[in-house]
């Protein structure tokens, strides 16, 4: 049953509480996100919050925690700070119509720091906030949007990102007292700059960037040079996570291999690097240290929904913690994908997972397209495509171009008007799967989910004979609306990989879904949050509401209490139950080997 697919849960977001070995993670166990612990008996609620839990961090001395929840999916989150015992003890923020973004607290644990549009829509300035007497100060106003990312040890300074554009940030060093900020001089071109970590010299520290390069690499740095020192490099792939030892002897770092993490350690004192063996396949996150000989991170694969693990630097050993994801009902029918590439329209290789079950041939296919778009489909768990696959579907999930995770030239091969190209990676996509002995070619689906959702409506509207069916999650029906009606600071971000109103309106029309819908003749489903702040719910209306009028066969799912992400588990059963009785009716059912 499909039931048993969507059901399995995962612990995802895991820390360390500090001072003892202890883990706490976010999981919807309960029906939402809700803060969790493992403890010998099993995991152990900690919150039951009336609605889901965005983000969270432990105090430094691990007897407070801050955590951040939304309103229906609305990503405006409040932050309430809880006593040890997992207990609401204070409402924090308290503006519910306004963003907030932790960033961390102070090194005695007294004070935290929070980023919010609060003086203005498009206007991100920095608070501190005393967790004591809650009175908050502003430190920094800041035109654009800016996070902060975390104290220098001294506690009189911070460091905080400001996004410039679609990928690109930079840090700047903020004086807490003096309220005065500067960027740092590493960040003297366009680049990104993550996963920071600052020694406890107060002088630098280290973090990933791809800074002259293609591709992320580890570097070290100091707050007053622009020099950057290469500490690992590896061509072709991303770097994504770095933690530092506590007596800054080692820093353990996962890399990005094609949407499949592989473990690292880097040696500080002898400047080299080994690569762990023997790392089981998946997606690694929230990388740790447990003690300076041991690691632990969270693990999500294909066949693992999500799960805390360890690793021993002595014994070089890996050990599952938690089994969160284990469902007995479906673990022994659960695909591993074969990782492909395709060669699209002007020869450039595109990458895909690849699931299927069985030797059947002739088998209906249903294409996956991410969001982000500057995002990156990864081996992970998907119940539809587990679900679909032991169906007797194929399922295909690509990294068209403009994904993340193959480099910055990769990522802008679809930037403002080569925005088309990518939409041709999935004709030729759907061109050389109908070539396969095991592909039916008369039936082949597409489903997506934000800018994945466009995608499927633009591959629909502009390649109308290829599919036999689409599914859009919350996606884009026009660039100019959505560009009108998202959030201001958000419209900045976007604009850098979209093109603008001012210069772009002309191709934005020529290309939009909304004025080529009646050339899509195929079912359509659309699913889509009243709460979006991302992509405004008129997108799915305006798109509906036109085809509709010419009695186009399209349906529409709207979630009163969702945003751009489908939280809630019973919604989340609602809406892909139906995507998957959608593609069993219209693609299995349908369209036979003879067609």
């Amino acid at each position: 049953m499909i039931l048993d697919y969507l059901q399995v849960q995962s612990a995802y977001q895991m820390k360390v509480v500090p001072g003892q070995k202890k883990w706490t993670f976010l999981s919807k166990i309960s029906g939402s996100a809700q803060l969790w612990s493992w403890e010998e008996s099993g995991p152990v609620q900690i919150t039951s919050l009336p609605d889901r839990v965005v983000e969270y961090d432990h105090s430094p001395c691990g007897t407070k925690t801050i955590v951040g929840m939304d309103c229906k999916g609305d990503e405006r989150q409040q932050l309430y700070l809880l006593n040890g015992r997992g207990e609401v003890v204070a409402s924090l923020t308290s503006s519910p119509e306004h963003f907030h973004y932790f960033g961390g607290w102070s090194p005695n644990g007294e004070k935290i720091v929070w980023s919010s549009n609060r003086r203005h829509p498009r206007c991100f300035d920095l608070f501190v906030q005393n967790v004591a007497s809650g009175v908050i100060e502003e430190v920094f106003a800041y035109d654009g949007r800016c996070v902060p990312i975390g104290w220098l040890p001294d506690g009189g300074q911070m460091v905080f990102s400001v996004q410039e554009t679609n990928i690109d940030n930079a840090l700047y060093l903020l004086d807490v007292q003096t309220k005065t900020a500067s960027r740092l001089p590493i960040c003297s071109v366009p680049a990104r700059f993550q996963s920071l970590k600052m020694t406890a010299d107060g002088n630098g520290g280290y973090l990933v960037t791809d800074r002259g390069e293609d591709t992320m690499g580890l570097y070290r740095f100091t707050f007053d040079s622009p020099e950057l020192e290469r500490l690992v490099h590896i061509p072709g792939w991303d770097i994504e996570e770095i933690v530092l030892s506590k007596d800054e002897q080692q820093i353990a770092f996962t890399t990005n291999e094609g949407g499949i993490s592989s473990l690292s350690l880097y040696s500080v004192p002898e400047r080299t690097y080994e690569k762990v063996e023997g790392t089981p396949f998946g997606v690694i996150q929230s990388l740790a240290w447990l003690s300076d000989e041991q690691l632990t991170f969270t693990l999500k694969s294909p066949t693992m929904p999500g799960d805390i693990w360890t690793y021993t630097l002595a014994a070089k050993a890996y050990e599952q913690i938690t089994t969160i994801g284990r469902s007995e009902a479906i673990e022994q029918t659960l695909v591993t994908p074969e990782l492909k590439t395709f060669r699209s329209f002007d020869g450039l290789e595109v990458p895909y997972f690849f699931y299927s079950k069985g030797q059947a041939r002739k088998k209906p296919v249903v294409i996956h397209v991410h969001g982000g778009p500057e995002s990156q489909i990864r081996a992970e768990y998907h119940p539809v495509f587990q679900y679909l696959a032991n169906q007797g579907f194929i399922v295909v999930a690509p990294n068209v171009r403009g994904s993340m995770g193959y480099g910055r030239t990769y990522v802008q091969l679809d930037d403002k008007r080569k925005r088309m190209d990518s939409v041709a990676d999935l004709a030729w996509l759907a061109k050389d799967l109908s070539n396969q002995e095991e592909v039916n070619g008369h039936a082949i689906g597409i489903m997506g989910r934000s800018y994945g959702g466009f995608m499927v409506l633009v591959a629909l509207t502009h390649y109308p004979d290829l599919w036999a069916a689409g599914v859009d999650i919350v996606g884009i029906s026009h660039f100019r609306t959505f560009l009108e009606n998202t959030g201001e600071w958000r419209r900045k971000l976007r604009e850098a990989e979209y093109g603008s109103l001012a210069e772009d309106s002309e191709f934005f029309e020529e290309i939009a879904p909304l004025n080529h819908s009646a050339r899509i003749n195929v079912p359509l489903l659309v699913f889509h949050g009243r709460n979006d702040t991302r992509v405004p719910v008129s997108e799915a209306e305006q798109l509906v509401a036109d085809m509709k009028e010419r009695g186009q066969l399209v349906d529409l799912h709207i979630f009163e209490d969702e945003g751009h992400m489908t939280e809630k588990l019973e919604n989340h059963i609602t809406m892909n139950h139906k995507i998957s009785e959608f593609f069993l009716h219209h693609l299995a059912n349908s369209h036979s080997e003879e067609e």
